[in-house]
């Protein structure tokens, strides 16, 4: 679920609302609905800072935090002063809605706290636990290069009045050095993070979903030997690339991941990771749901012999061996146009689940209807350059027939075709080509298409339940999605290996930030899709009201007769407008209205 904007005139003025959107599927592709319109906390509902405050009330809460309203105060705010209201101005806007509330969440999730323990102040200018912030905090709200944090973004933020640091200490070298130091501390980050995020999410741990996927290199990455070439799921295959293995929970919170070589095959990286994920939480008895990418025998039986569990896809080969159940008529309806049926293994040690699904179904008969008439056009197109000559080497039809099945490879099991060369020409034609389709080959598809099967270890589970396990797998795929689309963890620029392990580190750590808003937005009933929250906060600014001032007439001036003139610079925050006031309120956040107050003497 989402929010929707909203605009509309009554009586002549506009007016703005938000409306939480869901998406959901129909015969007829996606559709969209309207769940709620939200205005104002009703009486018997919470913030969703509220509900998190509860579950944090004995244990450890940020300080500063974003549960408690922002307090200022400045005793010379009392003193009566002379304005000059020609001189006045407003100066140095910056972004503060989203850095303000990313820094937030950063300390929400203890990480400050953390990297203060684990990397202790020396003789560095800024500290590494703020560099680490600032890089995390970059790729969270405005993903970029490291040099464009030094050259355009950190400027044109508040993050200099939030942390500290102004901007001509932020530059590439401590940038990449911050880089180098937190990778050093990556184990103990996704340690803490477990922790920390099942504290705020009463997170469950037994249910692990896992998948793989690919981020490519700009460069020649010559230095680099984890960056090869291998399966693309960027579609860059020109461009080496590393693989990512990412653990997530059935809820999308990330639990922990590794990086593989660019050509290392799925099912090489299984126990990888187990063992890692084993090491720093246990071998205790987990549920582990992977695609049928990740799947061997050896696999299987690595995971039998450390107890633990397994739901895995199959490849779509292994369902010929269940076609005699494809056709019988004892399916369970789980949702809407999705059946399932369990069958039992041979040793009683697996069972096999059994799912066709009415979309996927029309969505494969349409595909192999495409590529029947694209390769049957391709065949008769050669039976015409056959027969007028064109074609006369049988070695070179062969090739042109296999370049034909690669591309049409769907429905390269459909025809028979035979090529032979005549020993008498008949005309021009030297070669003959006859293709026939085969009953056999349409007989399958006509009742696997939309099927496919799921295999577990789990006896006595009912289909249904195993079944809806395994589509949470959906859930590490979004978690990939939202790395590449929204966090922008590809292209990768760095060329040494430890910098581009600290590059996806902090992808890694922004990827946080996003779920920990997405379920935030859920408990204040805002969906759980924050890039429209991130977009409406960033219009929130700051920036400096400058008033030339002069102490009243008669007032004490410390034995001065006549005191000077001065700038008196109030650097404040832009209020919002009614819309954005309303996910404030839902949010259950409080902005600050001034965040300091500069005196400066005018230089006459």
């Amino acid at each position: 679920m989402f929010l929707r904007r909203c605009n509309r005139k009554k009586n002549g003025k506009p007016h703005s609302y938000w409306a939480l959107v869901e998406s959901y599927r129909t015969a007829r592709g996606s559709r969209q609905r309207v769940v709620a319109y939200l205005g104002d906390l009703k009486s018997k509902e919470q913030s969703g800072w509220v509900q998190l405050g509860r579950r944090l009330d004995d244990k450890a809460r940020p300080q500063p935090s974003l549960f408690d309203p922002p307090h200022y105060e400045d005793p010379i705010d009392d003193e009566p002063v002379q304005v000059n209201l020609k001189g006045v101005r407003f100066e140095r806007l910056r972004d503060f809605g989203d850095v303000w509330l990313a820094l937030g969440l950063w300390r929400l999730l203890g990480l400050d706290t953390l990297l203060a323990e684990k990397m202790p102040v020396g003789r560095e200018e800024v500290p590494w636990p703020v560099v680490a912030a600032i890089l995390t905090l970059g790729r969270f709200c405005r993903p970029c290069s490291e040099l464009r944090i030094e050259e355009h973004w950190y400027a044109r933020t508040a993050l200099e009045d939030l942390l500290g640091v102004c901007p001509e200490k932020v530059h590439t070298d401590r940038l990449y050095a911050g880089l180098d130091r937190l990778l050093e501390h990556k184990e103990s980050i996704e340690k803490h993070l477990k922790e920390r995020l099942g504290d705020l999410f009463d997170l469950k741990y037994e249910l692990l979903l896992y998948d793989v996927t690919s981020t490519y290199f700009e460069g020649a990455c010559l230095s680099n030997p984890m960056a090869q070439r291998g399966y693309s799921r960027d579609s860059r295959p020109d461009c080496l690339q590393v693989c990512i293995g990412l653990v997530v929970t059935e809820e999308g919170m990330p639990l922990g991941y590794e990086v593989f070589d660019g050509n290392t095959h799925d099912s090489k990286t299984v126990e990888q990771i187990v063992e890692a994920m084993e090491s720093k939480y246990g071998r205790a008895q987990r549920i582990w749901v992977m695609d049928r990418g990740m799947i061997s025998e050896a696999n299987l039986a690595f995971l039998r012999r450390r107890g633990g569990s397994y739901i895995v896809g199959t490849p779509k080969s292994m369902l010929r061996q269940f076609e005699q159940y494809l056709t019988d008529k004892d399916w369970h309806e789980v949702q809407e146009g999705v059946e399932v049926k369990l069958v039992h293994g041979p040793d009683g040690q697996e069972v096999f689940v059994l799912a066709r699904s009415q979309d996927r179904r029309q969505k494969e008969q349409a595909m192999h209807q495409r590529f029947l008439e694209r390769m049957e056009a391709a065949l008769q197109k050669m039976q015409r350059s056959a027969e007028s000559g064109r074609l006369r080497d049988a070695a070179l039809a062969q090739r042109r027939l296999g370049r034909l099945q690669q591309r049409c490879w769907r429905s390269a099991g459909a025809f028979e075709v035979k090529i032979t060369a005549m020993e008498a020409s008949v005309g021009k034609a030297r070669i003959k080509i006859v293709y026939s389709r085969k009953d056999r080959w349409s007989d399958w598809t006509a009742v696997s298409e939309g099927c496919y099967l799921l295999r577990t270890n789990l006896v006595g589970v009912d289909p249904q339940t195993l079944w809806k396990r395994y589509i949470q797998l959906t859930q590490a795929e979004w978690a990939f999605r939202i790395t590449k689309e929204e966090l922008v963890i590809r292209p990768i620029w760095h060329q040494k290996p430890e910098r581009v392990k600290a590059h996806i580190l902090v992808c890694f750590l922004a990827y946080v930030l996003w779920k920990t808003l997405g379920q935030w937005m859920r408990r204040s009933g805002l969906g759980d899709a924050p890039r429209t929250l991130l977009l409406e906060s960033a219009k929130i600014k700051s920036g400096d009201v400058v008033l030339p001032v002069r102490r009243l007439p008669g007032r004490p001036t410390d034995g001065q007769t006549d005191p000077p003139d001065r700038l008196v610079r109030l650097r404040c925050v832009t209020t919002p407008d009614e819309a954005r006031k309303v996910l404030l309120h839902r949010l259950g956040l409080i902005l600050p209205q001034r965040l300091r107050r500069i005196d400066e003497l005018v230089q006459m």
